[in-house]
């Protein structure tokens, strides 16, 4: 069988950030719908959602794949705090929660002004400790990756959690879906995807990107444009290039704006994460599976 290269440069950029002898590996095959993975260093392992199947998965470098948590509410996004625990966001219960380190979940928001949250779809964590998440009605518009239910809220918001004293703040509110978030390496600016063409395809299918003063959002503008698909989760690496996940694969974005490159991959992305040891391999959640590939850029640590 011929060994064809996933990566496709569009910029000479692209080509000293790949390992051209890098493929593709297969970690995990059998979800119904990956999404949220997270690196944790510490305990070398890499979670992820099974959103159908209610359940929360984990791969380890020597010992393979296992189920972390069954009945995960329909969990989609997750991250890590400044303190090392998981935070996810449930599709089925509306909500953004806290793994605490003796297994225990807490409820960090589940409501905005009297009236349940949407869905909350994916989340980070600023070295403030600040939590921002999004809130598209992904997870409410039918019974397979949540509950369906009508919106309570009017809007599709960016939301600002202060977890010491629980105040939500909605930062950005004209949205149509909003989806993947990240910060700037230096968090100097937020980007947001809004996936709205996912079910319009006028719609959105773009990144913005806004600057960050204290608490608020100023001067939101747009980024960049998805020519396959939509987008969805992305993380930056150490340059500040953004890797975006697409239908075909996985974009590669230079600070600029410009495409730059692509990793092909033979299933629409949803969402991926650098990890391993030297934040060096970008992990990928795909539809039913989780892939791997080496790079040669680390993936941007935080402040």
């Amino acid at each position: 069988m011929q060994d064809v290269s996933p990566f496709e440069i569009h910029d000479q950029r692209f080509a000293s950030l790949i390992v051209g002898s890098a493929r593709l590996e297969e970690l995990c095959a059998t979800c119904r719908w990956a999404e949220g993975p997270v690196w944790f260093e510490d305990a070398q392992q890499l979670l992820w959602s099974d959103i159908p199947n209610q359940r929360i998965m984990r791969w380890v470098p020597d010992g393979g794949v296992s189920v972390f948590r069954t009945q995960s509410n329909f969990s989609n996004g997750n991250t890590r705090d400044r303190q090392g625990r998981l935070v996810s966001c449930e599709h089925g219960t509306r909500r953004v929660t806290r793994t605490e380190a003796d297994g225990s979940i807490t409820v960090l928001a589940d409501s905005y002004q009297g009236k349940r949250l949407n869905s909350p779809n994916d989340v980070v964590v600023r070295s403030d400790d600040t939590i921002w998440f999004t809130d598209p009605t992904y997870g409410i518009m039918s019974d397979y990756e949540g509950y369906k239910a009508e919106p309570e809220q009017e809007t599709r918001n960016v939301y600002r959690l202060e977890p010491r004293t629980g105040a939500l703040t909605a930062v950005a509110t004209d949205f149509l879906q909003p989806n993947g978030l990240a910060f700037s390496p230096d968090e100097t600016k937020l980007y947001v995807a809004d996936s709205g063409a996912s079910h319009a395809p006028s719609a959105p299918r773009h990144i913005r990107v806004f600057d960050v003063e204290g608490d608020s959002l100023l001067n939101g503008r747009v980024f960049c444009h998805i020519d396959s698909g939509v987008p969805d989760g992305f993380r930056f690496d150490v340059s500040g290039n953004l890797w975006c996940s697409a239908q075909d694969g996985v974009h590669c974005f230079a600070p600029d704006g410009v495409l730059i490159g692509k990793i092909k991959v033979p299933q629409t992305v949803a969402n991926l994460t650098f990890g391993g040891t030297r934040r060096n391999r970008l992990f990928i959640a795909a539809t039913q599976s989780i892939y791997s590939i080496y790079l040669a850029t680390n993936g941007a640590q935080r402040p």
